[in-house]
C-alpha cells in the first residue's frame, strides 16, 4: 500500500541539534531518560496488577499562546478523557503535557536531542516533512514495531485515505498518524469567467485548457491578470507547494522516484513545468512583478479578492484564512457565490501519478509513537485515543477545517462545500513532499529556476542549472537527468 522509499545520507538533523541544544534546553519537551532496557513491542513496564503508569505528550504549543487550539484541546479534553477510559479498564494511568511554544526549527531539534539521548515523550507532534530524516536517524520506528499489531487492527485507518496516510509514512511503514492536512487546486473569480464568456463551472482537463481560458480572459476582460501560478525566489516554499509541484505531478514524476531512487533533474518532466511558467509569463498571462515582489503572494491575494485576478492556484489555506468573510486577510463578503473553484489537471488527461486526470500536493504534521516509551501500549492507546472521531470532532469544534478523518469531515463540513469538496475529493488524489534533510535547498534550486524562466532564460539552461545544483546537493547517482 505504501511506496518504499530510501533517504540519502545526512548529517542535517544531528548537526541542527548540536547546534541549537543550548538554546532549546530551558523549553524541553523531553522526559528524562531511563536507564533500564525499553520493552519490546505492545509490551508495558507497568505490572499487570495496576501499577501507575505516567503517559507524556509534547507538542510546539501552549495555552494562551501559540498553537492554542491545540494546547487547550489536549488539556481539557484529551488528558481528562483519556484518563478516565483507562480508569474504566482498571489501569491507574496519568497523562502529563509538556508544552512549548518556540520556534518550528527549535522543536524539531529539540525532539532530536532528547530521541537521541532515548528519552523524549511518548507521543509527540511531528511535521510530515521530518518523518524520513528522524528514521534515517533511527530516532524513530513504524508503529507497529513500537506497539505491536494493534496498529495495524485499529478500525481508524479506514478513515484516513491512504494519500493522507502517506504523510506519515516512511519506506513502506507508517510511522504516525496524520492530523490535518489540506490540497491544492484552482481558484477562479465567477464575475471574471462570466465577462470572459467561461463557463461559471469551469474545469480545465489540461494544461492546454488553463491557457486557453487564460488567452480568452486576456482578450475580453482587460485590466485583470488572467492566470497566477506562483514563482520565483521570493514566494519562498510557495512557489514549489503551489506552482511547481502540483503541475509536476501532473507529468505523471514526483520530485523523488521512490523506484529508482533519484531526483528529478532535468528531465522532460521538469522542463515541461518550466514551458508552462514560461507560456504563462512570456505572454502576459501572468504579472511578473508579482512574482519579485517582496509580499507578491499577499498581493495576489489581494488582487484576487479584488476581481483583479482571474484564475489562481492555491490550498484551501486561501479560503479559510484569506477570503473568509469575516476575519480574513482580504476577506470577500460575496465569496460563497463568486469565488469558483477547479481540480488542478495533469498535463493531459490521465498523465498525472497514478494513472491520475486530476492531482494535488498536501502538506502537514501528525503524532508519533517514542520507541523509548517504557509504556508502548498504552502509548498507543493514547494516540490511537487522540486520533478518534469523537476526539477529533472535539478538536474542531465550531472552527471547520480539514481534518485527516473522513467521518469527521462528513459530519463538520456540509455547511462548507469547497472544505468538503477537498476532503471528499482532492486529498484522495494527493501526494507529499519527500522527507529529506536536503529537501529545503532542492525547493530554493526550483524557485530559482522559475524565477529564471519568468525572467526570460530559455527553459534549457534554466533546467541545467537548475541540475547542476542539485548534483551538488546530492551526488551525480542520485538524479535524473535529461531525456
Amino acid at each position: 500500500m505504501y511506496a518504499k522509499r530510501r533517504l540519502l545520507p545526512s548529517m542535517a538533523l544531528l548537526t541542527t541539534a548540536a547546534l541549537v541544544l543550548s538554546a532549546c534546553s530551558s523549553g524541553s519537551s523531553s522526559t528524562p531518560a531511563s536507564a533500564a532496557a525499553s520493552p519490546g513491542a505492545g509490551q508495558s513496564a507497568a505490572a499487570a496488577g495496576g501499577a501507575p503508569i505516567t503517559l507524556t505528550i509534547a507538542a510546539n504549543s501552549v495555552v494562551g499562546g501559540k498553537s492554542n487550539q491545540e494546547a487547550s484541546w489536549i488539556t481539557d479534553y484529551v488528558i481528562p478523557n483519556f484518563q478516565k477510559e483507562m480508569a474504566a479498564q482498571g489501569k491507574n494511568v496519568t497523562v502529563q503535557f509538556n508544552g512549548t511554544g518556540v520556534a518550528d526549527e527549535n522543536y524539531k531539534a529539540q525532539l532530536a536531542l532528547d530521541l537521541k539521548s532515548g528519552g523524549g515523550a511518548d507521543v509527540f507532534d511531528m511535521d510530515g516533512i521530518w518523518i524520513g530524516e528522524f528514521a534515517q536517524a533511527k530516532y524513530i520506528k513504524p508503529l507497529n514495531t513500537v506497539a505491536g499489531s494493534d496498529v495495524d487492527n485499529w478500525d481508524g485507518w479506514a478513515q484516513i485515505p491512504t494519500a493522507v496516510q502517506d504523510n506519515l509514512s516512511f519506506n513502506g511503514q507508517r510511522y504516525g498518524i496524520p492530523m490535518g492536512t489540506d490540497g491544492r487546486f484552482l481558484y477562479f473569480n465567477k464575475d471574471v469567467m462570466q465577462k470572459a464568456g467561461l463557463p461559471a463551472d469551469w474545469q480545465p482537463k489540461s494544461w492546454a485548457d488553463i491557457i486557453s481560458a487564460a488567452q480568452t480572459i486576456k482578450a475580453k476582460v482587460p485590466g485583470v491578470t488572467p492566470l497566477q501560478i506562483d514563482a520565483g525566489t521570493a514566494m519562498g516554499e510557495a512557489t514549489t507547494m503551489q506552482g511547481f509541484l502540483p503541475l509536476l505531478v501532473g507529468t505523471g514524476a514526483k520530485i523523488y522516484d521512490e523506484s529508482t531512487q533519484k531526483w528529478q533533474g532535468d528531465t522532460p518532466n521538469v522542463e515541461a513545468v518550466l514551458n508552462f511558467y514560461q507560456q504563462v509569463y512570456s505572454t502576459g498571462l501572468g504579472d511578473p512583478q508579482i512574482q519579485t515582489a517582496a509580499k507578491g503572494r499577499d498581493q495576489s491575494f489581494q488582487e484576487f479578492s479584488q476581481e483583479k485576478i482571474g484564475i489562481l492556484a492555491e490550498s484551501d489555506y486561501m479560503w479559510r484564512g484569506v477570503l473568509k468573510p469575516d476575519g480574513g486577510a482580504f476577506p470577500m463578503a460575496n465569496r460563497g457565490t463568486e469565488v469558483g473553484y477547479a481540480f488542478m489537471p495533469a498535463e493531459k488527461a490521465g498523465s498525472g501519478i497514478r494513472g491520475q486526470d486530476y492531482v494535488s500536493m498536501s502538506g502537514g504534521g501528525g503524532r508519533v509513537l517514542n520507541p523509548n516509551s517504557k509504556n508502548p501500549k498504552e502509548a498507543w492507546a493514547l494516540l490511537s485515543f487522540m486520533a478518534s472521531k469523537d476526539a477529533v470532532l472535539a478538536y474542531v469544534g465550531k472552527q471547520p477545517q480539514i481534518t485527516m478523518r473522513q467521518d469527521v469531515n462528513d459530519a463538520t463540513l456540509s455547511s462548507d462545500p469547497l472544505l468538503l469538496w477537498v476532503s471528499q475529493k482532492v486529498l484522495p488524489l494527493t501526494a507529499y513532499r519527500p522527507g529529506f534533510a536536503v529537501y529545503p535547498q532542492v525547493s530554493q534550486a526550483l524557485q530559482l529556476a522559475t524565477q529564471e524562466v519568468v525572467a526570460g532564460t530559455p527553459v534549457a539552461s534554466a533546467a541545467k542549472e537548475y541540475n547542476d545544483t542539485l548534483v551538488k546537493l546530492v551526488g551525480a547517482d542520485h538524479v535524473a537527468s535529461g531525456g
